[in-house]
């Protein structure tokens, strides 16, 4: 009997030994992992997520395995227990100037991806409580997105319901640009068309705005007529900011025409914007007066080189330049398809700082302001 207990007496303190040291690698490994944030910032997402040819959300065939990325997405590692992993993306929305603009919201993450941002953009949708003040969604109330189909080239074909067509004649245009840049804003979306309870549209159904095959960025937004009207000449959309109205600053797009048989049309983009928008358009121009390129900006590897006078920046001892500035070059530029990022140096200037006291050591991209993902 006394072996007995001896021997129990032996395996229970074993065990205590044991159990206290898996009790510290845990907590070990626990101080070992950086807990991420809330919020998923998507760079990328799968890129089959949409296949070409299939509607968004559709599940693989009976018997198939499904394609990387089409898995069903579990929370991210980061959200709290009982939240929603979110994901940064645009909504073209009306500011107050009646303007389309975008803004950056966090919206849940979701196998429909483009479904889910188009929901953003409806009057008295889920957008409303998210809306800064100044600001109102686009699409008539009510409206719902029957399917959603992307095609192999690139164009995104999108249904809606019948209270598409409940709207405003002064709003067709912007409606169809709030649309195609909200769509566009991701990789693999190059156009968009539009069906209403499963009859392609060819015209806006209101005023009858064109919209042909599809309808892209190519067309423009917020035109700007600035009496340039020659055959040579070519569209470009610009940036430039406006302040809302708690005085947060944001961008807006114009579009309009410019000389398209100029030496270099990216001298050309940049004193557009050193001239600024018009004086009738509530826009800011965020250069200094005197401001100029001191040579021709030249491409190379995707890498606009810009080089500027001193007067570009708004602290000569400190060699800064206003985050304004920066976006609003960084943002009109990109536009073309072949900028992949912007490197801005100034004559005289050994390094170029941004208003906080950082180096742009990098040439800078469009994602450092807008989110930048596929479907």
């Amino acid at each position: 009997m006394n072996k007995k207990i001896a021997g129990l007496f032996t395996s229970v303190i074993g065990l205590s030994i044991l159990l206290a040291g898996c009790s510290l690698k845990g907590e070990q490994a626990v101080d070992e992992v950086d807990v991420p944030q809330d919020t998923t910032y998507v760079d990328e997402l799968e890129e089959n997520a949409l296949e070409p040819g299939a509607a968004e959300g559709e599940a693989p065939a009976e018997g198939e395995a499904p394609a990387e990325g089409d898995e069903e997405k579990q929370p991210e590692e980061g959200a709290k227990e009982g939240e929603s992993a979110t994901a940064k993306r645009q909504l073209f929305l009306l500011d107050a100037n009646g303007m389309v603009v975008p803004m950056t919201f966090e919206l849940p993450q979701t196998n429909e991806v483009a479904k889910e941002t188009l929901e953003y953009l409806v009057k008295d949708g889920p957008v409303t409580d998210m809306l800064p003040n100044g600001f109102e969604a686009v699409l008539p109330a009510g409206t719902t997105i029957n399917g959603i189909d992307a095609q192999k080239d690139g164009t995104l074909v999108v249904d809606f319901s019948k209270e598409f067509n409940e709207y405003e004649a002064a709003n067709e245009k912007k409606i169809l640009e709030s649309i195609t840049y909200t769509l566009t804003q991701f990789e693999n979306v190059k156009d968009v068309a539009i069906r209403v309870e499963g009859q392609d549209l060819a015209k806006m159904p209101v005023d009858g705005t064109p919209i042909g095959k599809s309808y892209s960025r190519a067309d423009g937004i917020n035109l700007m007529d600035n009496g340039i009207t020659t055959v040579d000449s070519e569209s470009v959309t610009l940036y430039f900011p406006a302040e809302a109205v708690d005085g947060t600053p944001y961008e807006v797009p114009v579009t309009e025409r410019m000389n398209s048989n100029a030496d270099n049309d990216y001298e050309e983009i940049v004193n557009a914007l050193i001239d600024g928008p018009s004086m009738d358009s509530n826009l800011s121009n965020v250069f200094n007066t005197g401001s100029a390129l001191t040579s021709e900006p030249t491409l190379k590897d995707g890498v606009l080189n810009l080089e500027f006078n001193k007067e570009v920046l708004s602290n000569v001892d400190e060699a800064a330049i206003t985050d304004q500035l920066m976006e609003t070059l960084v943002m009109s530029l990109t536009e073309r398809e072949e900028v992949e990022a912007v490197s801005v140096k100034v004559e005289g200037v050994e390094e170029v700082f941004n208003e906080h006291g950082e180096a742009y050591a990098e040439p800078v991209t469009r994602e450092q302001y807008v989110p930048a993902e596929k479907l």
